[in-house]
């Protein structure tokens, strides 16, 4: 089966896409697990490290999506939904308590979350 120009485009953006979410969630997750919730008490601390193990299971099920997309079906749509719901979780905090300091960190950390499940997904869909 010969592949057109936008599929073949299309499958190269959801590969970059997720092996940058992939590295991102790897890095974080491993980051977040060692780190733990500073000053704090023992239950968030327990729940900061249980949502760090699945920031970098989600890096890590990104990184084999994207070695593996010639054989994903659905899977790169639920990534794109799971990053979203994330960066939406991100702006509902923003919203109740603020803009944590450094404000460009974190805006950094916002776009990509709300950019990249669009990306993953029409890349993906012109893929197929």
């Amino acid at each position: 089966m010969t592949l057109s120009n936008a599929q073949i485009t299309g499958r190269i953006i959801t590969q970059v896409a997720l092996f940058l979410i992939s590295g991102i969630g790897m890095f974080g997750g491993s980051l977040q697990m060692f780190l733990g919730q500073p000053a704090t008490s023992p239950r968030l601390d327990n729940v900061h490290r249980f949502m760090a193990g699945i920031y970098l299971s989600m890096g890590i099920i990104s990184l084999w999506a994207a070695i593996t997309i010639r054989q994903q079906g659905d899977l790169p749509y639920l990534i794109s939904l799971g990053v979203l719901l994330g960066g939406i979780g991100r702006l509902v905090s923003i919203r109740k308590v603020g803009l944590p300091e450094p404000k460009k960190v974190w805006i950094g950390y916002l776009i990509p979350e709300l950019t990249f499940p669009f990306i993953i997904s029409v890349g993906h869909y012109l893929s197929r």
